[in-house]
């Protein structure tokens, strides 16, 4: 084995390690993946991760004022630019997240937009429509992309197809992200000092103002899973999973008094978790509430 090989070997492990210790539901969906589209996915997934611990807290509780947080970050973008450009980064992470990249073919258009919205985290503490928007694009969207083209490499595709798995990719990713919004709602407000829907305040959050939330959640995933038949094999499991666990927590929200998501955080047990687990990995696409 080359340098080299040794060295993407590792990297590769390390972005592993990364899906693992930090999310459970998308560790539980990825193994559901191919073994090659599994590291693609993991690969992203603790590029991401990393991003969102600089902004999210850790580099605060590591004594930077936002100042350096902010050139941390930057220094993460210049270095994964860097990275995809050449095939190569003394940051395992980073060097894992290249590979994927450039073998999967995206780029800086993907890229940029995500670490735009990672620096909305760091000056930016409500919303309008506008930067909700651009927010969630940036932040989601651009994510279910990277791995849509991971999930992709070497399959051909109509340009329909590709409209429609385009579509249902960004829409899935946009209800990850705002089910998390909502659960989290309380300790992105009191730790965090942020409020990302439009108009929405914890201090007077109303029942109407969650089933506006979940309806807008539950039409994502609508959309999202229509489009999971079209996926490859190679994924098409794993994303019926991942969305049967987000419809689920969607009803759970919606089944949790607005009074009681804004003091605690809705979670699905471990049991339900295994059992749409079984659902998926034999083929059952779950159903987004109507």
């Amino acid at each position: 084995m080359s340098r080299l090989s040794l060295y993407d070997r590792v990297a590769e492990q390390t972005a592993s390690v990364v899906i693992r210790r930090y999310s459970t539901s998308f560790g539980l969906a990825s193994r559901l993946l191919a073994p090659p589209v599994r590291r693609h996915v993991e690969n992203i997934y603790a590029l991401v991760r990393i991003a969102d611990e600089v902004v999210d807290g850790g580099a605060a509780e590591a004594g930077l004022d936002p100042v350096h947080t902010a050139r941390v970050l930057n220094d993460l973008e210049r270095d994964t630019e860097a990275a995809m450009a050449q095939g190569y980064s003394a940051n395992l992470v980073i060097h894992a997240f290249a590979r994927t990249a450039r073998q999967a073919g995206f780029g800086s258009e993907l890229t940029v937009p995500f670490f735009e919205s990672m620096r909305m985290d760091l000056c930016e503490t409500e919303h309008d429509d506008e930067s909700f928007e651009r927010y969630v694009y940036g932040s989601a969207e651009v994510v279910g992309l990277m791995c849509l083209r991971a999930f992709l490499e070497g399959v051909e595709v109509t340009e329909q197809e590709d409209a429609r798995l385009v579509h249902g990719a960004r829409r899935l990713g946009a209800a990850f992200q705002k089910v998390n919004f909502l659960r989290d709602l309380s300790d992105d407000f009191e730790t965090l000092g942020r409020s990302y829907f439009p108009g929405v305040r914890v201090d007077s959050f109303t029942e109407a103002d969650k089933v506006r939330l979940l309806d807008d959640i539950d039409a994502d995933l609508r959309v999202s899973a229509s489009a999971i038949p079209s996926l490859p094999a190679s994924s098409r499991r794993a994303v019926a999973l991942a969305q049967g666990l987000f419809a689920e927590l969607s009803a759970r929200l919606r089944a949790t008094p607005a009074s009681q998501l804004v003091r605690s955080r809705v979670r699905v047990p471990t049991p339900v978790k295994l059992r749409i687990a079984a659902g998926a990995a034999v083929g059952r696409t779950p159903r987004a509430a109507s």
